[in-house]
Formats: structure tokens, sequence, C-alpha cells
């Protein structure tokens, strides 16, 4: 049997006017379609090509990073599930200790974390060390852990946070002066760049505020305006801009609403560069972007559809040019997740790099009307709430006056009332719950732990939301 020969002219070309004429003709106003986003613009439902757009420069071009998780409280365990996420298609491993902000009730205990990595190729394997009070004991453990088996702190790949700004905004407290902080910020990344430490020494972190109910614009705002705090600190020391810039880098969540996502991580990457271009820096280098898959997308009921929710999420990292990306497990609302959830957490970016091939183009939404348009539109949303942190006195003083968490939990109410009036969906998520929840297998369970630590400045801590805690109203 012959195929039928299609014609290059069979299907005339379609231009946005016809579309719009059937828009009409079906009798919807082509106004009707747009959508109105959680900062309060309007963007859709169609756009053009932009022909003249440009890829936006990731650090290093090719593939993303995959990093694994390292929150096990028992060291020997989180050792041997480190071996585990390596050998199965991890090739970077995020170090959270007990008591921070991404534990979420876990942890390694800092006097462990020799022991979880004592199997571990130190010159190979890439490093974060999750922000934490303590971060720079961690680093220092793993500094004398590589020295002893021979590798010099140069050859070590290990981003750092020694920025408090994000614990002060999950505990209410700063570990500390704040100024004493600041202060030793820039002092002690000046002086592990002498050492030759090349790592990340400050991690912008957008968790804590998405995780709280944050809108994209406020996330944005919100590293934005601590990326600023901790280049001012590094300036203050010494550093040049140029040589700050290098030393932060930024963590953002990411969702299951794949274009205002990639969007979210584009305009982070504009964002960047204007912010050192108005610091002086006529070549500004790309943002070092590392994406975790939102803790408050997660569901405790049903929690297979996390799945779900997290592969969109992954895709929507990868593609919006993420440079290392970290997918939380499906059942990490029950307790601490065991091997299986964690192969499965992390064969989805498996997945996506070795047979979706998302590596294969750099910025694959450039150019496409639709994206642009968000990404220019979520900067701006983003800018603006950066000003307005700005006009508080910055970071620090707007999580102490309470501001920035006022306009948190006012975007997260909005959203819930919107879930109750039945204007948006949760990807996943209906109104008929099955009638049995099925066991699923974790290791530990526990309840998010509240830091102790004593400081001179204190603010109204920002608590994690999930989805089935949102839901659970609008059902």
């Amino acid at each position: 049997m012959s195929a039928t020969r299609i014609e290059p002219d069979a299907f005339p070309p379609a231009t946005e006017a016809d579309w719009r004429a059937l828009v009409e003709k079906a009798g919807r106003g082509v106004d009707t379609l747009a959508t109105i986003s959680e900062d309060g613009f309007r963007y859709g439902p169609v756009y053009g090509r932009r022909r003249d757009a440009s890829p936006l420069a990731r650090l290093e071009a090719g593939r993303w990073s995959i990093v694994a998780r390292v929150d096990d409280i028992d060291p020997a365990r989180a050792g041997e599930q480190a071996i585990a996420d390596l050998e199965g298609g991890a090739n970077g491993l995020a170090m959270t200790l007990a008591g921070g902000a991404s534990a979420h009730g876990f942890g390694l205990p800092l006097d462990g974390l020799a022991a979880a990595l004592s199997g571990v190729q130190l010159d190979i394997a890439a490093l974060r060390i999750e922000p934490h009070p303590q971060s720079i004991e961690a680093l220092e453990a793993i500094v004398r852990l590589a020295t002893a088996s021979g590798h010099d702190i140069a050859a070590l790949s290990v981003d750092v946070s020694l920025d408090d700004s994000g614990s002060f905004a999950f505990s209410g407290r700063f570990p500390g002066s704040e100024s004493d902080h600041r202060r030793r910020l820039g002092r002690e990344t000046k002086a592990l760049r002498e050492r030759g430490f090349s790592g990340r020494t400050a991690e912008a972190d957008g968790r804590i505020y998405n995780d709280a109910g944050a809108t994209s614009g406020q996330e944005l705002g919100a590293v934005l305006a601590t990326a600023l705090y901790d280049l001012r600190a590094m300036e203050a020391a010494g550093l040049s801009i140029a040589e700050a810039a290098g030393a932060i880098g930024f963590t953002l969540a990411v969702d299951q609403m794949q274009f205002e996502q990639m969007a979210k991580l584009r305009a982070l990457r504009l964002l960047w560069a204007r912010l050192l271009e108005a610091c002086g820096e006529a070549d500004p280098p790309p943002a070092r972007l590392h994406a975790e898959t939102a803790w408050r997308m997660l569901s405790a009921s049903d929690p297979h559809t996390n799945m779900l929710r997290a592969t969109i999420a992954a895709f929507a990292a990868a593609t919006g040019g993420a440079d290392s990306i970290a997918v939380l497990p499906h059942t990490a609302p029950l307790g601490l997740a065991n091997r299986v959830a964690r192969r499965l957490a992390r064969n989805v970016q498996v997945i996506l790099q070795e047979e979706a091939g998302l590596d294969a183009v750099d910025d694959p939404a450039c150019g496409s009307g639709g994206i642009e348009a968000l990404t220019e539109l979520t900067a701006e949303a983003g800018w603006n709430e950066f000003r307005r942190i700005e006009a508080e006195g910055g970071i620090i003083d707007s999580l102490a006056a309470g501001a920035l968490q006022n306009r948190i939990l006012d975007a997260a109410a909005a959203r819930q009332q919107a879930l109750t009036d039945k204007r948006t969906v949760i990807v996943g998520a209906t109104i008929y719950p099955i009638e049995a929840e099925r066991s699923h297998a974790i290791l530990a369970t526990a309840a998010p732990a509240e830091p102790g630590w004593n400081g001179e400045q204190g603010c109204a801590p920002l608590r994690p939301r999930r989805l089935d805690e949102e839901a659970e109203v609008a059902a």
C-alpha cells in the first residue's frame, strides 16, 4: 500500500487573525482566554514567535547536575544512600543538616557528616551544603575528610552558604548578631578564596518563601534582595563585584505550573544580570541556579500523585535552564524516604536526560513568544518586589518588620480562596479522595524541628505549607 503524498501547500498558513476569528465565531471573547497570574499580571492566550530572542546562558552548557539529598538522621544509612544515588545516576549530593529550613524534620547531625561521606570520592562528586547556621563547620569537616584522603581544598567542588538570612526567615531569630554576621560573611568568603576554595559561599534561597506561600514574583524579589545583601557584605570585605558575584548561588523551588516555572527560572537570570549591571559590572556572569521540586506541592494523601507533579516540575526546571536539580521523594510528606522512593525521585531526572534528551538544547524556550513574554512579566514582578524590599531597608529589615511575611501570607490566603472558589486547579488532585489510603514504606517519622537559636534580632518565622493542607479546605 503506497503512502499518499501531502503537498507542501496542502494546509494554508494560519495567521493570528485567523485564530482570533475562530475564537470569536465560537462565541468566546479572546480576552476570556487570558490568565491572571498570582502576581496580578495578565498573559496569554496567543503570541507570535520571537525571532530576535537570544538564548539565556547557563553557567555551563550541556547537562544539568542531578542532585540527591543526603538527609537521613542515621549517618551510616545516609552514607549507603549517597553511594547508591551516585552509582544510580546522580552526580551531586545536597548535604542537609538537622534543624535546617530544608530538612523538614530530618537531616544529618553535624558530627555524622564525615561518616556519611566516608565512602564518597570527594574529588569527583559535587557537594552542596544546604543553608544552615553551622554551614562553616560542615565545610571544615568536609575539608578535613578530603585532606585525609589526599585532596586539596582547591580540588573540591563544594557550595556552601555562610549567609543566615534564610535561617532568620525560618526560625525567627538571627543566630548571633546580624552586624557581626554580615562582617563574618565577607571576611570568611575572602579567607576561603585565599585558601583556594572556588565554590559558592552564599546561597540566595527562595524555598523558604515558596514553602510559606510566596508568589513567583515574591520569591524572586526575596532571593534578589538576599543576593544584594551578600554582595554588599563581600564588597565591604574587599572583594570586587565580579568576585562577589561568583561566590553567590541561587536556589528556587519549582512546582507543577510548567510554563510559569520555566519563566521564573529564566526571569532570575535576567534579574541577576540587571542587578550586576546596576552595580557597574559590564559583563555579568550567568547565575549558578539550583532548583528543587517544591515542598508546597506535595501531598501526604495519595502521595503517588506527587510523582506526577514532580515530573512536571523537573521538566520545567530542566527546560527553564537550571544548572542542577533535586527532586523530593514522593513519600517526603509522610516521613524519611526509603531507597525505593529515593530511586524513583532520582530516575525522574535520569529519564529526562537519557531518554527525553532535555539536555540537548540550550534554553529550549528561547524564541517562544508565550514563554518570552511570561519571562519578562515575571521578571518585572520580581523586580518590583525587590524594590519594595529594598525600600523597606533590605531583606533583613523587611523580615524584622514582618513586611515581607505579611505579603506572603496575603498571597497564600488569595491562593487558598481561589482553590475554595474552584477558580484554580491542582494537577493530580481531585475532590474525590480515595476510599482508603495505601500503605507506604518510610524509614522514620518526625515533626519539623523548632530551632532554638538565639540572637539579637527577631522576626515572625515563615512556616511551610503543603498541597494537601491547602486542598483540604477547597475540597
